[in-house]
């Protein structure tokens, strides 16, 4: 049986300038709560107004004097979050908690909401109906009432009583400054359920509250509800972070009524926002095609196949994806000669370091293919597992006026990130996709996304049947890390080192290129973002291009690598239309891994396995 947080009160500030979220603190027990006051259930499912959402136990905000809220920022800023988990007061979110973003953003009042997007859903993601447990649960709030209807194990026989980690202290985030000053954390069972240490005995009767500095000290967190069962949005406590994460990083979001729900990782988020929005398969389906860049990543491509929805490939330049090819595609549609499937209305892209090509789309790049989706009504995904690792140009610390600061102030980090489709989305018809897999663990499986309140309901619905929600071991741990140690500043300064990191590595690469590879053959762009090098090899000055195809080309030097002791990805492998040949000879290598010595050595033998091809 699921507990839920009652999220209506901050629900109601997008829509009323007359409320507007409480601050004042109490003393219960010796403890400062975060209480939300009872308000009208509003409605999630998109066929009703029903309460499915609202159920049981909810995270608690403070009964108090309203705050008023401050004329709009360009940008929610960090010293705004602490000011508003300061009035808000400490989180309670006991087990299996539902939250939403609503709880924990900044007022919208006077922005719109988003467009409805019923005509893009398929049936199967109309037909999902709420969980009938968690509908029930709504009677756990009752006062007095003994539960036998629920299936929560107890926590007293999880057999995991504390889980300690040893993690880098910010600044200091190499492996070598981790492990000589790096702080040890320890995650109990019953952390925040525990009362915390006793205030000071005081002469007068009514002793005073605890400080916020009392309240921080008691984790908000623990096993007893990480390591149980949970809603499939995810925790309430990791809810929060990346809600906070999305304003700091994309705000103001252009609409009032966004949301976010976590994530088992963006590849699994993808089958999930493929079957909500692509009707592929089966006599009566929509036969929906999927527009992506002509190379795209693999996996994606894979995932759309098995679903029965086509993918038409977008030509690139060096900036990625080309905004007039793909107005050519959907002016120029014609079922008749696709197969008899209907013009698309999703595009998946990955803008920021594109896997395989590591092209980068600029802000007037994004802006232009953004209207090219709003004249021809197209749902974007924007997958974006790369954002933060954009680079420097290599050697001289510039880049196109953006993702250049490489130390010092978090907000320069920040103005200088190119603008994402989320941030510029006037209409909700973005559904964008984050991942700690590529900045801070893979392992973790957990990511969230952010879209239109209509999407994350029915992307919801989807994830309480298919994988009801994110490893509570994954969130609890990331929660340590990232929110009650390091907070949103210390996340930001890793994600700027991080990608100062790459961008040494991808400088290494480069040069490795520049001195082993034809370069009367072998020409590239240097990545601006990502983990990945892509290589054209001119297919055209083969000695057998009359008799050899492409792919016959791409397969020997392929063959001739692996010989060598040295594995690169064929580019064929990522285009989009298979059963169309090959635009070009391609490879693509990463410099995610690999020592700055086995580089060089690989690109030293991928330049003798090309050579050895062209016989020169």
């Amino acid at each position: 049986m699921r507990t839920v947080l009652r999220t209506g009160a901050l629900r109601d500030l997008r829509t009323s300038a007359s409320t507007s979220l409480h601050s004042n603190f109490r003393n219960l027990r010796g403890r400062t709560t975060c209480r939300l006051p009872a308000v009208s259930c509003y409605g999630f499912h998109s066929k009703s107004q029903d309460c499915s959402e609202a159920l049981g136990t909810a995270a608690q905000l403070p009964e108090a004097e309203p705050v008023l809220s401050a004329p709009p920022r360009e940008r929610i800023t960090i010293a705004d979050i602490k000011e508003r988990r300061a009035k808000a007061g400490r989180l309670i979110a006991p087990t299996a908690s539902y939250s939403d973003a609503d709880m924990f953003k900044a007022p919208t009042v006077g922005k719109p909401k988003a467009k409805r997007w019923d005509h893009h859903l398929t049936k199967e993601s109309t037909l999902r109906e709420p969980c009938k447990l968690k509908q029930a649960a709504k009677h756990l709030k009752q006062p007095g009432l003994i539960s036998l209807g629920g299936g929560l194990p107890c926590p007293e026989y999880f057999p995991i009583s504390s889980l300690t980690l040893h993690i880098p202290r910010p600044p200091h985030f190499s492996e070598a400054a981790t492990l000589a000053d790096g702080e040890d954390v320890t995650i109990g069972k019953y952390d925040a359920s525990s009362s915390p240490p006793p205030p000071p005995k005081q002469s007068s009767p009514e002793p005073p509250p605890p400080s916020r500095q009392q309240v921080q000290q008691q984790p908000e967190y623990d096993l007893s509800i990480a390591l149980n069962y949970a809603q499939a949005t995810g925790s309430a406590q990791m809810t929060r972070f990346v809600t906070e994460h999305t304003e700091l990083v994309h705000g103001p979001i252009p609409y009032a009524d966004w949301r976010v729900c976590l994530t088992v990782g963006s590849t699994s988020a993808l089958e999930q926002t493929l079957r909500m929005l692509c009707d592929g398969g089966g006599v009566a389906s929509r036969r929906d095609s999927l527009l992506t860049e002509e190379f795209s990543f693999s996996t994606a491509l894979e995932t759309a196949a098995p679903l029965g929805v086509g993918v038409v490939g977008v030509r690139m330049d060096e900036q990625g994806l080309l905004p007039g090819d793909m107005e050519r595609i959907l002016d120029c549609w014609e079922p008749g000669l696709r197969g008899g499937r209907r013009k698309p209305h999703v595009l998946y892209t990955v803008p920021s370091g594109q896997n395989p090509t590591g092209a980068t789309q600029g802000e007037q790049r994004r802006r232009e293919i953004y209207e090219v989706a709003r004249r021809h009504d197209v749902f974007i995904v924007e997958d974006e597992p790369y954002y933060y690792l954009q680079m420097p140009d290599k050697g001289n610390g510039k880049g196109e006026g953006r993702g250049v600061a490489t130390t010092g102030d978090v907000e320069e980090f920040l103005e200088g990130l190119i603008p994402s489709y989320l941030s510029m989305d006037v209409d909700g018809r973005v559904l964008r996709m984050d991942s700690f897999s590529k900045v801070v663990v893979p392992g973790s499986r957990l990511g969230w996304v952010t879209a239109s309140e209509q999407i994350i309901e029915r992307f919801i619905r989807h994830a309480e049947v298919a994988n009801q929600g994110p490893s509570g071991f994954s969130q609890v741990i990331l929660h340590k890390l990232l929110d009650e140690r390091w907070g949103h500043e210390g996340y930001l300064r890793w994600l700027m080192n991080l990608r100062m990191e790459y961008a040494k590595r991808r400088d290494v690469m480069v040069e490795a290129c520049d001195e082993f590879l034809p370069r009367e053959l072998v020409t590239w762009n240097t990545p601006q973002a990502g983990m990945f090098h892509w290589l054209k090899v001119n297919h055209e000055l083969h000695p057998h291009a009359s008799t050899k195809s492409i792919l016959e080309m791409e397969e020997e030097i392929f063959n001739s690598c692996i010989s060598r002791g040295v594995l690169v990805a064929r580019g064929s492998w990522f285009r989009a239309e298979q059963d169309r040949p090959p635009p070009g000879l391609y490879f693509r290598a990463t410099f995610a891994a690999a020592t700055p010595e086995n580089m060089r050595e690989a690109i030293r033998r991928l330049g003798e396995a090309i050579r050895e091809s062209y016989q020169i």
